[in-house]
């Protein structure tokens, strides 16, 4: 590493663990918690780092939509400082990281045109932050004023989305489902997401591929289970709608579950020390699935917590800072639409997943 790079992430890894500092303790997560209802969450959160992003807007404009987009404000500072921050070719892994939510506003989009919905609906479903972006909100609102999906496309004809939407739109006339289209642009954005990582070297990569390869692994898995178990696609339609690669998820794992065996056998193969020892994928799928999603994810965020403990200067830091930001914002997110729902607070206690504390950071 030259004297230039070790510069860059001398500067990289103070910012981020500056903004690690500045994440909810699990403390203070489980006290918003205990809130009575959403304005007594949105009070709350105003006493937090999230605050100079809520404070922009009125307050009688921040319904629980407006507050989640608020709060998504703040991850995109985030990533833009650290991208700015960031040596190639971490740079690019970060950007590529960064990409994950253009490809959700392009399927928000794409579910507003089907649904005849306006702007103004779709507007604050989306991430902000578009400055490394080739898909800006000038172009989502335009491709929002197309009479029909095929139309909407062309308005991306020359962005690294068209031809995989291009080569998707038959199939999504044929089904009339936009399931092709969002398929198609999540498997895009795992295999340059993939690639970005390979082009790493060093200690590096072996943190990307630590920190990140459980991520993909996570979705490739859960998403070739609920294939089977809710979508009942065939054996060749699930290996055609999941990554044939992965850091512990492999292709042959995929293949198994497509050709219909044990899941929990193929779950168990793959994750001996996970606690599922209870869970049955074929009387209760919906829990089971819950489960797993919820001990593959404390995974992640154990493994991102920890590499703020070892030594400096590599890119897993802020890939670990930026991992556990989202898990946070997904989280209070949950938390938000559940108070707003006036839920109780043991229903709560099922869709949000406030982990880890520091007596579980050892367990990877």
């Amino acid at each position: 590493m030259g004297a230039s790079t070790v510069s860059a992430y001398a500067q990289l890894q103070v910012q981020a663990r500056v903004q690690y500092s500045r994440l909810l303790t699990p403390q203070r997560l489980q006290e918003l918690m205990q809130v009575e209802n959403f304005a007594a969450l949105l009070s709350s959160l105003l006493d937090t780092a999230y605050a100079p992003y809520l404070e922009k807007v009125d307050r009688s404009l921040l319904t629980p939509r407006r507050v989640v987009y608020q709060l998504r404000c703040r991850l995109a500072a985030s990533y833009e400082k650290l991208i700015k921050f960031t040596p190639d070719p971490g740079h690019q892994l970060l950007m590529q990281l960064w990409s994950l939510y253009e490809v959700d506003n392009l399927k928000a989009t794409l579910r507003g045109i089907e649904h005849q919905s306006s702007w103004e609906q779709v507007l604050y479903l989306l991430s902000p932050g578009e400055k490394y972006w080739t898909v800006t909100f000038d172009k989502l609102q335009d491709m929002m004023r197309s009479d029909d999906i095929a139309t909407a496309l062309e308005v991306l004809r020359g962005t690294l989305y068209y031809e995989p939407l291009a080569h998707a739109l038959n199939r999504y006339q044929d089904e009339e489902s936009l399931f092709p289209l969002e398929a198609a642009l999540d498997l895009d954005y795992y295999r340059e997401l993939w690639k970005s990582m390979q082009q790493l070297t060093g200690n590096d990569r072996q943190q990307a591929l630590r920190l990140i390869g459980p991520v993909i692994d996570k979705d490739n898995l859960l998403g070739a289970i609920r294939y089977r178990i809710y979508h009942r696609m065939s054996t060749q339609e699930i290996i055609n709608y999941t990554l044939p690669f992965g850091y512990r998820v492999q292709d042959a794992h995929i293949r198994a579950i497509a050709a219909g065996e044990d899941i929990g056998a193929v779950v168990r193969g793959i994750y001996p020390r996970l606690l599922l020892a209870a869970v049955d994928f074929e009387a209760a799928p919906g829990l089971a699935l819950r489960a797993l999603e919820v001990e593959l994810n404390r995974q992640i965020v154990r493994r991102c917590r920890i590499v703020f403990r070892g030594a400096p200067f590599h890119i897993g830091l802020p890939v670990a800072y930026l991992l556990l930001h989202e898990h946070e914002i997904e989280n209070l997110t949950a938390l938000i639409e559940a108070k707003d729902s006036r839920l109780p607070l043991e229903m709560i206690k099922s869709v949000v997943d406030f982990m880890p504390l520091d007596s579980q950071l050892e367990r990877s």
